[in-house]
This record gives C-alpha cells, structure tokens and sequence, in this order.
C-alpha cells in the first residue's frame, strides 16, 4: 500500500509522537510549526503557533488534552490540543531539548541543553499547582554535570525518567528526589532516542555508535543489541509483533556527497529476540530523525531530515520489503 505523505514541515523533522488512542500524529521539526495530523488519512488538522526557534520535543498527555513542546527558543510550551490555545509558558536560559507528561497527566519534565555557559537541567513541574507555572518555579530541577541528556522518557507507573546522555550513558532518575537510581554506560557514542514498549517493561535506545539497543525498564539490564553500518537516530518497539524499526542514515552534513542508496536512509526492520535484520522500507530523501509505531501495530511513520513524514501502513504477512541484492 501505498505510504501516506505529510508535508506540512519546511525543514528537517526533530520529533513525531502518536497519542494514547493513535489517531492523532504529532510532529515538529527544525521550524517553528508544530502540527496536528489525523493518522487515518493524513488530513492536518491544526497548528501551534508561537514558537520562534527548532522545535525538538513533543508530548499528549494520556486524554490528549494536552500538548508539550521544548523548543531551541529557550522555552516548553503547554497547549490546549482541541483549540491550539498555549496555556503555559515556561521560560529556560537554554534550547529545550526533550520534554513529556507523566502517567496521570499531571507532572510534566522537561531537560535543557548544555550551552551559553548553562549547565544541563531536568525540570519537573506539577499543573495542579498554578503558582508552579506563574513563577517559572519547578517544585525539582536536577543538574547534569557531566553530559547533556539528549533524549528521556518516563519511566514505568511514573516514578522515574530514564534519560540517554551525549555521553552513551543511561541514568534512571528518581521523580521524587532526583536521585540517580541505575547508572550503566552501553553505548559508547550519544543516544538519540529512547522509546518505551507498549506494557512499560522495555525501551530501546538508538545511538550514534550504529547500534539499537533493548534494556529492561526497571534495572536497566541490556537485553539485546541491534547492529547498522550507520548512526541510528530513532527506533521504535512494535506493539503487537516482535520487530523493532530503526531509522538513520548517514550523517546530516555529508548527506549531499551521496546518492540515497550509499546513504542507506531505509526504515530498517529487525526481529527482537533474533536480532536479524528481515527487511527495508525506502522513501525518504536523507536520514531519517524519528520513527513511531502507531498503538495498533498497523502502521508506522517516519520522518526525515528532507522535512517530510510518511505514514507506511503494515501488515508483515504482505508487506513489501526491499532487499539489496
């Protein structure tokens, strides 16, 4: 089938997120546009506007009624999702680099980069509390000394984040006192992406070493290593089947010296427990910034560094993979 094509971006895609049921796909990219689309046929249903710089993050909450998204303008911003109203203003002395709501909805993280002479900050603010939002306070902030978190999610029942570092090292953060619960050090270049498994239970990271790799949520034990000949920038899990999707490609800068096919900018396909790559998916013109599985298995979307995102509709018993020969 042929994959649906979303072109609302006028530059490379940063990020892009399903909410809980999967009808609506979220994306941003290095614009600042922030776009609503309906999963099922690719219709844009509405925009964001305010932000003035690249757009990194974005999160719905579990009853999508709200939307988060961190940006390079020094900013996370929290929206009305139904009427595209910002509700929230939060304002940071650097580039917001990964944001999300927890489990209830309630408490929202965000992390910032380590530039301008500010160091890395994990900040956490609760909503019930207005005067939270009013005064720019987080009720925690925890410093990252040492290497930038580059990607973080919530952790199982909300009582940690786990957050991937410039460095390769994963932590697991405390969400009640900040402290660093599980310290391990897989990767040994950056992590671009972690995503968490349907149940909670595992997440997959993808990193700039040319590796995907699977942990467990709760010890951050390594369970299985998935291997490219290029950076991987994002992987999702599938919900319903063992497979494991990784996006990447060759790296952005060299990315005019080469035709697509030495690029490698395919959607690659590899089997959990196995570990083998069983099938590629083309279509984008550069390397691919963030794939997503919708809730149903069904279908997946990937977006890239050319500024558009696909929606490939999936079925393993008759999709078509490409093999080189």
């Amino acid at each position: 089938m042929k994959p649906i094509l979303l072109q609302g971006h006028e530059r490379s895609i940063t990020q892009i997120k399903y909410n809980r049921e999967g009808d609506l796909l979220f994306t941003v990219a290095k614009d600042p546009i922030v776009n609503v689309w309906y999963s099922v046929n690719g219709e844009r249903l509405g925009t964001y506007m305010g932000h003035t710089g690249a757009v990194w993050c974005v999160d719905a909450d579990w009853d999508t009624k709200h939307v988060l998204t961190g940006s390079a303008d020094n900013s996370c911003r929290l929206w009305d999702c139904e009427t595209g109203k910002q509700l929230a203003l939060l304002k940071t002395n650097s580039a917001v680099r990964t944001c999300g709501f927890d489990f209830g909805g309630n408490i929202i993280m965000f992390s910032t980069d380590k530039q301008m002479g500010y160091q890395c900050f994990v900040s956490f603010f609760d909503l019930r509390d207005p005067s939270q939002i009013d005064n720019n306070e987080p009720y925690m902030k925890i410093p990252c000394n040492d290497s930038k978190i580059t990607s973080a999610v919530w952790g199982p029942l909300g009582e940690c984040i786990i957050a991937g570092h410039e460095s390769g090292e994963l932590n697991q953060y405390s969400a009640k006192s900040g402290d660093v619960l599980v310290n391990v050090k897989e990767h040994s270049r950056q992590i671009n992406d972690i995503q968490l498994s349907r149940d909670m239970t595992m997440f997959v990271t993808a990193s700039k070493d040319n590796t995907a790799k699977l942990f467990d949520s709760t010890t951050l034990e390594h369970q299985k290593t998935f291997r490219t000949e290029r950076p991987v920038n994002s992987a999702a899990l599938s919900p319903n089947y063992d497979h494991v999707v990784l996006g990447g490609g060759q790296e952005a800068m060299d990315v005019t010296t080469t035709s697509t096919r030495i690029g490698k900018f395919e959607a690659r396909f590899f089997h959990l427990a196995f570990e083998e790559e069983f099938g590629r998916v083309k279509g984008h013109f550069g390397p691919i910034n963030s794939v997503a599985f919708h809730p149903d298995g069904k279908s997946y979307s990937s977006g890239g560094e050319d500024g558009y995102v696909r929606i490939h509709y999936f079925d393993p018993q008759y999709f078509e993979f490409e093999f080189e020969a």
